[in-house]
């Protein structure tokens, strides 16, 4: 015997069960919002997660670092951003980071690589992570680049003189522009864009 479901639950099924087991599995990076699903990843708290337990606590000082240091330049984070701590790149590969060095995937948090534990890029991933909760993930998509990664390069400190293109370009022109923008407006200005 054959059983033939109504259109509706048919739609409802292919709407919250097959799309979201197909993004996660073809959408590598989306696994950040369930990091311990089918993966090795411990999350310590709502918003710290690591693969090696024996580096949480290398992990909270970046990430508390971080937090604190984005506050201090473009306004409070109002909500903690899960963080993903990979130290190994088998860990990086199941997130996809491919030869990204970090990723922040929307609202939902960002993934470090092992190569990326250093305060510079973990405030970098933090100010990709307030823009898209300011500005909004469309918003963020439609932005010139140099507004988006130019803003994250410019403003995480990153202590590299010279980065590849077309990164470099993006930082020197968001520093120029940002540098006549008044502090309190930046994000006002920003969706403005």
């Amino acid at each position: 015997m054959r059983v033939i479901l109504p259109p509706l639950l048919r739609i409802a099924i292919l709407v919250f069960v097959v799309c979201p087991i197909l993004a996660w599995a073809a959408v590598r990076p989306a696994r950040v919002i369930l990091p311990e699903v089918g993966s090795d990843i411990t999350c310590v708290d709502a918003a710290v997660c690591v693969d090696d337990v024996s580096k949480v606590d290398s992990a909270r000082a970046l990430y508390t670092e971080a937090v604190s240091f984005v506050a201090q330049h473009i306004g409070a984070i109002e909500e903690r951003p899960k963080v993903v701590f990979c130290s190994t790149q088998a860990c990086a590969d199941h997130f996809g980071l491919g030869a990204r060095s970090a990723v922040t995937v929307g609202q939902f948090g960002s993934v470090i690589g092992p190569r990326a534990w250093k305060p510079y890029y973990v405030r970098h991933e933090l100010i990709h992570y307030e823009q898209y909760q300011r500005l909004g993930v469309i918003r963020v998509l439609r932005s010139p680049g140099w507004l988006i990664e130019g803003m994250a390069y410019g403003l995480s400190e990153d202590p590299r003189q010279t980065l590849s293109e077309p990164w470099q370009s993006y930082r020197q022109q968001f520093r120029t522009w940002y540098g006549a923008v008044p502090p309190d407006q930046l994000w006002a200005r920003a969706a403005d864009l």
